[in-house]
């Protein structure tokens, strides 16, 4: 456990509190510089000639996707290692680690003034006090930051060498949490890529690995069990229609209107801001189905098309937007459990996008639904392929949440180390790196 420093003060600011009666409390204008970009003619912008423009959105992504072809001062240009900030939105903070780039407005640089302050001690310390900033800032749609928001707050400030010896200390930690947090990610898309592999190879090879395989005569199923029935989506359903493609006024209480964005983990729910209608427009879209319980819920259109959920039973009436699209499966042929992971499964959603139509946006139409192959085994059969599923995807669902969690928990716990040390609530003068050997 890390030890405290002997003797402490109020700091006067209240998410820091108590701090080292030698550390100071400041403005960040005394401590700091701040460059801001230039609004460049966006006339000139360009998707592959030109020098680099960095926008607020590439700070979160590091890429640089937009380019500039007109003259510009080199006192815009920012090279890598620069501390950069997205002054719109989140207030997003990075070290830049690309090719140089123009600064673009709405974005900004700072600097450290030598022997005052160390830039690395500042990039762990400012994402605490642009969060209060950013509470406190009044904004219309965007919260918009000022170099006088920045300027004007007040900074906790140690002496510069300790300032040097926390970032330090924060490097070496913070990188291990983070290699730890990788680690896990990269496990969480393994997990995923074996929950695809389970339930393609369960709806198109069945679970008998003995089985006699013919050739479907479709590329994207590939070999097939010889007693399996290949027909068209439409033979194993009651019905496939799309939600409504009509405009309705919201109002603030009435039937929920819903859309691809109630499917969530596979699962259909509702939402606090779901959209709101009458029980007359209600009436009038659900004349033609009412959704019930074990329909298939498919997005048809959007960036999201393929995601797929089964309604469970739900606690009121609703209807859905043409985004959606509603399978009702014929029972006795095609049970709804089977024709979901049937829907999940990569082949299938392999041939969603390869049957895809842009226009705005990528879609499919109903009859392209209709008309898909859909393999089918005995009803015995799809039981078993279900019951079989729903126990292996439970299972590799557990570790994958498990992994979530433990994310979360690291995320927090780097943070909570981080807040520790720029605010002097753990003394590290004494510490020293690791013997790496």
């Amino acid at each position: 456990m890390m030890k405290k420093y002997d003797k402490y003060k109020q700091s006067g600011i209240e998410w820091v509190g108590e701090i080292p009666s030698d550390w100071n409390v400041t403005k960040y204008k005394f401590v700091i510089t701040i460059k801001n970009g230039f609004p460049f003619k966006s006339e000139l912008f360009d998707n592959q000639e030109g020098f680099p423009l960095l926008r607020i959105r590439d700070i979160t992504s590091g890429k640089l996707e937009t380019f500039y072809k007109g003259e510009f001062s080199s006192d815009y240009v920012i090279k890598k290692g620069d501390l950069v900030i997205g002054m719109d939105g989140d207030f997003n903070l990075r070290w830049w680690d690309n090719s140089d780039a123009l600064l673009n407005q709405r974005c900004c640089t700072l600097n450290n003034i030598e022997g005052i302050t160390d830039l690395r001690f500042l990039y762990y310390l400012l994402p605490n006090d642009l969060k209060i900033i950013n509470d406190l800032t009044y904004y219309t749609t965007v919260k918009h930051l000022s170099n006088g928001d920045i300027n004007n707050s007040s900074i906790v400030l140690p002496p510069i060498d300790e300032q040097t010896q926390i970032a330090q200390y924060l490097d070496h930690q913070t990188s291990i949490i983070d290699q730890l947090i990788q680690q896990k990610e990269k496990l969480i898309e393994l997990l995923k890529e074996k929950k695809q592999a389970v339930i393609n190879e369960a709806v198109t090879q069945g679970l008998n690995p003995k089985a006699k395989m013919k050739d479907s005569g479709i590329e994207w199923l590939g070999k097939v069990p010889e007693e399996w029935t290949l027909t068209k989506m439409k033979f194993g359903c009651e019905f496939i229609y799309d939600g409504t493609h009509g405009s309705f006024m919201r109002i603030d209480q009435g039937f929920r209107l819903l859309s691809v964005r109630n499917i969530v983990d596979s699962k259909f729910i509702f939402r606090e801001d779901d959209s709101l209608i009458s029980e007359k427009d209600y009436n009038e879209i659900s004349s033609k189905f009412i959704i019930k319980e074990d329909d298939i819920q498919l997005a048809i259109v959007g960036a999201t098309l393929g995601k797929v959920a089964i309604v469970e039973k739900m606690s009121e009436p609703f209807v859905t937007q043409r985004s959606l699209a509603t399978i009702r499966t014929d029972s006795k042929i095609c049970l709804p459990k089977y024709l979901y992971y049937y829907l999940s499964s990569s082949s299938f959603q392999a041939y969603l996008w390869l049957s895809t139509s842009f226009s705005a946006q990528p879609g499919v139409y109903l009859g392209t639904i209709q008309k898909c192959p859909l393999l089918l085994p005995s009803i015995n059969e799809q039981y078993q392929i279900v019951k079989f599923l729903q126990l292996k995807i439970y299972f590799i669902d557990e570790l994958t949440n498990k992994n979530i969690i433990q994310i979360e928990k690291l995320k927090e716990y780097r943070q909570s180390i981080i807040s520790e040390a720029v605010t002097g609530k753990i003394d590290l003068r004494s510490w020293t790196p690791p013997n790496n050997n």
